[in-house]
C-alpha cells in the first residue's frame, strides 16, 4: 500500500529517488512485523487448542470414573451428557439416560424444585445450585439424591450456556434418618398426647433429669430443669406444697410403696399446670438414703379444668333442675313425663287435677293406669308410644282428643306429645302436655255449624249447599248416576212480611224449613240460598222421584197453618227442576237451570212444578220457559 501511494505521489511532488527508498523501507519493515505478529497469534492458537484439549480431557476422565453422577443439563431440562455412575444409579443405560430430561427421571411431588431452580437459572439469579430431590428408577421405585451444579455461562454476554449437576445417592441415609425420626416421633408422640415427661433421680451423677417432652411442657427448654433435685419443689404452688412435701418425705423414709400426688407447677410464663407426679425409690445405699428413683409427670390440667366444669355445670344443672320443677308446678298446662319404659316420673298438680289421679299413686305406673285418652270421633284410643328406628322423632299434636277418667267421666283435652332424646338420639322418654279444652272444643263446633248452617232456620247455608253439590257432581261425572235439583222460591211470602213485619217472617221460614226437612228423606240435602229461596238435593230414589217429591213439598207448603197475631196466612211455592248427572254441566249452570224452570213455574200461575232440561244453553235459559204437564198437578 505504501509503495502504490509513493508511485502515484512522488513524481507529481518531484521528491526524487531518496524518498522512493524510504517507502520501500517503511513497506518492508511492516511487511515483517505482521508476519511475526502473526506467527505468535498462531503460535498461541495452537497452544490454547492444546489446553483445550486437555482440559476436557481430564473433565471426561473425571466425569467417567467419577464414583457419584456427573450430568450435563441443558436449559431445556435434557440431559446431554451423563457418566455411568448417574445412569447405574437410575438403573438405565447410557444411552438412555441421555434421551431423558431431568422432569421425567423426577418425582412427581419433587417436580417444584428442580423447575424453581432452572427459573433462577434462566433469570440469571443463580450461578450455583444445592439441593436434596427424589428420582425415580427405571423400575419405577424412588430414590433419594443430593444434587450439587453450577452454572456454565458465556465469556462476553454472561448468557447461561448449560449446567454442570453432581449427583450423588443419598437414599440409605434419608431411609435411615426416616426411621429415626419415626421412632423418636412415635415416642414423644406418645408422651405428648398423654401429657407425659420422665423424670430421673441419681445422685451419683448430679442430681434429677427431665425428659425434654415434659420441660417443654413447662415452657423451658431442653436441660434447663436438670440439676438440682430440690428445685421441683420451690416450683410447687404453695397452697400444695405442703402436701406434696409430706407425700415424698412418706415415700423416702419407706411408709408408702410409691409416690403419687396432684399439685399445681408454675409454668415458665407464669400460669400454673395441673401434675400428676408418680414415682418409686429403686436404689438405696447401705445406710437406706435414696440414691436413685424414677417417675413419670403427667399433664392434668384439662381433666382438672373439665372436672371443675363438671361442679359448676352440676350445679347450674341442679338449679335448672329445680327452676323447671318449680315451673311445672306453677304453669297452667296439665304436664306428665315418663321414662323409656312408659312408667310416669313426673306430674304436675294440673295433671292430678285433669286425670284425677294423686301424683303418689301414679309415680312409677304405667302410662295407661293413669291418662287414658281417645279420638274424639272414632273413640279409638290415641296411643303414646316411643318412635321407631326409622322414625324421626316429632312432636304430636292431637286436639281432638278426650280424657277419660277412672270414673268416667270425660273432658276434651288439645294435647302434645314430644319424645325425649338423649345426644346419641336414642329414646329416654315422653313428655305429655294438655289442657282441658272442653270450651274450646264447644265454641270450635259452635262456629263450625254457623259457618255452614242458615242462622235463622238451621238448613244448610249458601257455601256449604254449593260445596256439597260441586262433590256431587264431581261423583256423577266420575261413577255415573243421577240426582235431583230442586229449586224452591216461596208464592205470597212478600204479603206476609208487610202485613206481620220481619218478625213473622222469619217465624214463616222457620215452619217451611221444618216442612221440607220433615217432607223430605233423611239422606237429602236442604238449604237456605237467601229470602224465602230454598234448594234441595234429591239423593235417594229414582230420576222419577223428582216430581213427587216437588208435589209433596208444594203441598205441605200449601197446607202450613201459620198465624201471627191472631191473622192467618196462606202461603205456597213454585218449584223448579234440574238433574244433575254426567255432563250435566257445572254447578252454577244447573242452579240457572232450575232458577229458570221456577221462574217458568211461577209465570204459569205459582204453585205448581216445571222441568227444565239438562242441557239448555243460557240463552235458552234466560227465556221463559213454559211448564211441563206436572204443572197440572197443583
Amino acid at each position: 500500500m505504501v509503495v502504490t501511494a509513493a508511485s502515484i505521489l512522488l513524481p507529481r511532488l518531484e521528491l526524487g529517488a531518496d524518498a522512493l527508498r524510504l517507502c520501500l523501507q517503511i513497506s518492508v519493515a511492516i511487511t515483517a512485523a505482521t508476519l511475526f505478529l502473526s506467527a505468535l497469534f498462531i503460535h498461541r492458537i495452537v497452544d490454547d487448542r492444546r489446553q483445550i484439549a486437555e482440559s476436557e480431557q481430564r473433565f471426561r476422565r473425571a466425569m467417567e470414573d467419577s464414583a457419584i453422577g456427573v450430568a450435563i443439563v441443558g436449559l431445556d431440562g435434557r440431559i446431554k451428557q451423563a457418566n455411568p455412575a448417574f445412569a447405574a444409579m437410575l438403573g438405565y443405560s447410557r444411552g438412555e439416560i441421555e434421551a431423558l430430561s431431568f422432569p421425567q427421571i423426577t418425582h412427581p411431588d419433587d417436580l417444584s424444585i428442580g423447575r424453581e431452580t432452572m427459573m433462577n437459572v434462566r433469570e440469571g439469579r443463580i450461578s450455583s445450585y444445592h439441593f436434596e430431590k427424589r428420582y425415580l428408577r427405571k423400575d419405577g421405585t424412588p430414590v433419594w439424591a443430593q444434587l450439587a451444579g453450577s452454572v456454565i455461562r458465556d465469556e462476553d454476554t454472561g448468557k447461561p450456556l448449560y449446567l454442570v449437576s453432581q449427583i450423588e445417592d443419598i437414599d440409605a441415609r434419608k431411609q435411615a434418618e426416616a426411621r429415626i425420626a419415626e421412632a423418636e416421633t412415635r415416642w414423644n408422640f406418645a408422651l405428648t398426647s398423654a401429657g407425659q415427661g420422665i423424670w430421673s433421680l441419681d445422685m451419683r451423677n448430679g442430681g434429677t433429669t427431665y425428659s425434654e417432652t415434659w420441660v417443654k411442657m413447662l415452657g423451658y427448654a431442653d436441660g434447663e430443669l436438670d440439676g438440682d433435685p430440690d428445685r421441683w419443689l420451690a416450683m410447687i404452688h404453695p397452697d400444695d406444697r405442703e402436701r406434696v412435701a409430706e407425700a415424698d418425705r412418706a415415700h423416702l423414709a419407706g411408709e408408702t410403696a410409691f409416690f403419687e400426688a396432684e399439685f399445681r407447677m408454675r409454668h415458665k410464663d407464669g400460669h400454673w399446670v395441673w401434675i400428676l407426679d408418680r414415682g418409686k425409690a429403686i436404689e438405696r445405699d447401705g445406710e437406706g438414703r435414696l440414691v436413685r428413683a424414677i417417675g413419670s409427670l403427667t399433664d392434668i390440667t384439662e381433666r382438672k379444668e373439665a372436672e371443675a366444669r363438671l361442679m359448676v355445670s352440676a350445679a347450674m344443672l341442679a338449679d335448672e333442675k329445680e327452676r323447671l320443677r318449680v315451673t311445672l308446678q306453677s304453669i297452667g298446662d296439665a304436664v306428665i313425663c315418663t321414662d323409656a319404659a312408659n312408667r310416669v316420673t313426673f306430674m304436675n298438680p294440673v295433671a292430678e287435677k285433669l286425670t284425677g289421679v294423686e301424683v303418689g299413686e301414679a309415680m312409677g305406673k304405667v302410662l295407661g293406669h293413669v291418662y287414658w285418652a281417645v279420638d274424639e270421633e272414632s273413640g279409638q284410643r290415641i296411643g303414646l308410644t316411643r318412635p321407631s328406628a326409622s322414625e324421626r322423632p316429632h312432636c304430636d299434636q292431637n286436639t281432638r282428643a278426650v280424657l277419660v277418667r277412672r270414673d268416667d267421666t270425660r273432658c276434651s283435652i288439645r294435647q302434645v306429645v314430644s319424645p325425649i332424646m338423649n345426644d346419641r338420639e336414642e329414646f329416654c322418654g315422653l313428655v305429655i302436655v294438655f289442657q282441658d279444652f272442653t270450651d274450646a272444643r264447644a265454641l270450635q263446633r259452635q262456629l263450625a255449624y254457623a259457618a255452614t248452617h242458615d242462622a235463622l232456620t238451621g238448613l244448610a247455608n249458601r257455601s256449604s249447599f254449593i260445596r256439597t253439590m260441586e262433590e256431587l257432581v264431581d261423583q256423577c261425572r266420575r261413577n255415573g248416576g243421577e240426582h235431583q235439583f230442586m229449586f224452591v222460591d216461596l208464592d205470597h211470602f212478600k204479603a206476609v212480611n208487610d202485613t206481620g213485619g220481619h218478625a213473622a217472617g222469619d217465624a214463616l221460614l222457620k215452619s217451611v224449613a221444618d216442612t221440607l226437612r220433615n217432607v223430605l228423606g233423611p239422606e237429602d240435602i236442604v238449604a237456605r240460598l237467601g229470602g224465602d229461596e230454598f234448594a234441595v238435593l234429591l239423593k235417594s230414589g229414582a230420576a222419577a222421584r223428582g216430581p213427587i217429591a216437588a208435589r209433596s213439598v208444594i203441598d205441605a207448603i200449601r197446607n202450613l197453618n201459620f198465624s201471627w197475631d191472631g191473622r192467618s196466612h196462606s202461603i205456597g211455592a213454585s218449584i223448579g227442576l234440574a238433574p244433575i248427572r254426567a255432563g250435566c254441566g257445572e254447578v252454577d249452570e244447573i242452579i240457572a237451570r232450575a232458577d229458570a224452570a221456577c221462574y217458568a213455574a211461577k209465570a204459569a200461575g205459582r204453585g205448581c212444578v216445571s222441568a227444565a232440561p239438562d242441557e239448555a244453553s243460557s240463552d235458552e235459559i234466560s227465556k221463559e220457559v213454559p211448564p211441563l204437564p206436572l204443572a197440572a198437578a197443583s
